[in-house]
This record gives C-alpha cells, sequence and structure tokens, in this order.
C-alpha cells in the first residue's frame, strides 16, 4: 500500500467531501460574480467578496449534501449506465 493510500478518507466521506469542494468552487464563482457586477472592480468589491462567499457557502453546503443524492437518483433514472 502507498503512502498516499493510508492519508486518504474511507469511502464513506465521499458525499460530504464532494459537497465541500463542489459548493466551495460554486459558490466562490457566483458571489465573486455577483459581488463585482453589484459593487463594480474596486477595492470595496474585493473587500466584500470573502463575506458574499463565507455567508453564501453557508447556506450551499448542507443543501447540496441534501440535494446531491437526490439529483444523482434522478439522473440514474435518466442517463444509461456506460
Amino acid at each position: 500500500m502507498s503512502a498516499t493510500a493510508d492519508r486518504r478518507l474511507p469511502a464513506r466521506f465521499a458525499l460530504p467531501v464532494t459537497g465541500l469542494i463542489l459548493s466551495g468552487i460554486m459558490t466562490i464563482i457566483i458571489s465573486g460574480v455577483s459581488t463585482f457586477m453589484a459593487l463594480g472592480f474596486s477595492l470595496l468589491a474585493l473587500g466584500a467578496w470573502p463575506i458574499a462567499w463565507i455567508s453564501s457557502w453557508i447556506i450551499a453546503f448542507p443543501t447540496v449534501l441534501v440535494v446531491l443524492p437526490i439529483v444523482r437518483r434522478l439522473v440514474s433514472r435518466l442517463v444509461a449506465p456506460a
């Protein structure tokens, strides 16, 4: 067994880790776009962005944890297996 495999999380953590990464990436992009569209490209917007990001991530992460299993079931009914 490699040293890398020893440091990985067990498979049961796949959903929360997926949700954490997915919600983090999506909220940083969307909050950045929204903040800069509302305030323009300025130091004010740059300072407001992290607050907007954290605020949206607090909502998005638990939402993804609830919605992702539903979406996976729906996709499995709509898409043929490979």
